[in-house]
Parts: structure tokens; sequence; C-alpha cells
């Protein structure tokens, strides 16, 4: 077991795919639209191409996030998110708390990530996911915030308990369209 300190660690925070504009029912159970699925599917390709298969996920409980997340799976192993001939099954933590989050209680989620982790994928939502990347890496972040499907990649420079305002430099970006 290593002590995680000289371990390269990566952190993809994507907005959550497009959903339907629903009047009636709560936000919550919102669904993705064909194109969000589509586009989730492009997300998990895109993150397999560039090999940033995440060891855990922390996703919002909406149902957009979760339909985000089986869509990025499926995109990017050929899998449903259970797992399959592919390869290992991340953890995946269903976070009430990313609903609604402020980029601090965002935070607060990666920071109690599993300190063996490498890659985390975070989904959740804006305004809390675009100032999460802001908060991250004031200098590189796109000022008009995460589109749908944006997927920010950042790489932490200290264990994730450490991590704070600053600390996680922007090293690329992608607007997952399928």
């Amino acid at each position: 077991m290593t002590d995680g300190r000289n371990q390269q660690r990566t952190l993809v925070l994507l907005r959550h795919a497009k959903a339907e504009l629903s009047p009636e029912g709560p936000d919550e159970e919102r669904p993705l639209t064909a194109r969000g699925h589509a586009d989730a599917a492009a997300a998990g390709a895109w993150l397999a191409r560039h090999a940033l298969l995440p060891d855990v996920v922390l996703c919002s409980t909406t149902r957009r996030t979760r339909q985000t997340w089986h869509g990025v799976a499926l995109g990017a192993t050929g899998s449903p998110p259970e797992g399959g001939p592919t390869g290992p099954v991340p953890a995946v933590r269903y976070e009430p708390a990313a609903y609604e989050a402020h980029p601090e209680g965002l935070l607060e989620l990666v920071r109690a990530v599993d300190p063996e982790a490498r890659y985390v994928l975070l989904i959740a939502h804006n305004p809390g996911i675009s100032l999460l990347s802001a908060l991250l890496d004031p200098e590189r972040a796109d000022p008009d915030g995460l589109r749908t499907t944006d997927l920010v990649v950042h790489r932490p420079t200290t264990r994730w308990a450490e991590l704070v305002p600053g600390g996680a430099p922007i090293t690329a970006r992608h607007t997952a369209r399928g």
C-alpha cells in the first residue's frame, strides 16, 4: 500500500448531459434527452481514448446525472456501469449533497475520496461544478462555465484530503457531442 504522495491524481469534472425541460414533476427527476444520452456516451468514449477511466465516481443523485453516468460507462467500456468483461468497476458514490451544491461542498466530497484512488470523476450541476473548476484553477477556468456534457480535467498537486483552491491545474477540456 502506498501513501499516495508521489501518485499522480486526476479529477475530471463533468456537467450532466442535456436534460428535458419539464415544467411538471420535481427537477430531480428530469430525464436526459436523446441528444443527452448520445453526448454522455461520447463523453465516455473520450475518457476511454484518453485513458481517463475513473477509479471513483462521485455522482449527484438526480435522474439526469445518474443517466449521464450510465451513458459514460457504456460509451467508455461498452458495458453497463455495473461492470463487465472490459475491466474493473469503479466505486460509484451517489451523493445527494452534489445536487445544488456550492463549490466548497463539492470540494469536500472530493476531499473524502479514498487516498489510493488515482482517477476521480465528479458528475454534478451548474453553477456548482463550473465554480468548482474555477476554484481549483482560477487562471485557466472557462469564464462562461461548463456547458452540458463538458469535461474538464484537473491534475491535483496534493492528496485528495489536502486539495485546496488553486491546487489542481486544468490540463484538458472537452465538450462531448454524440
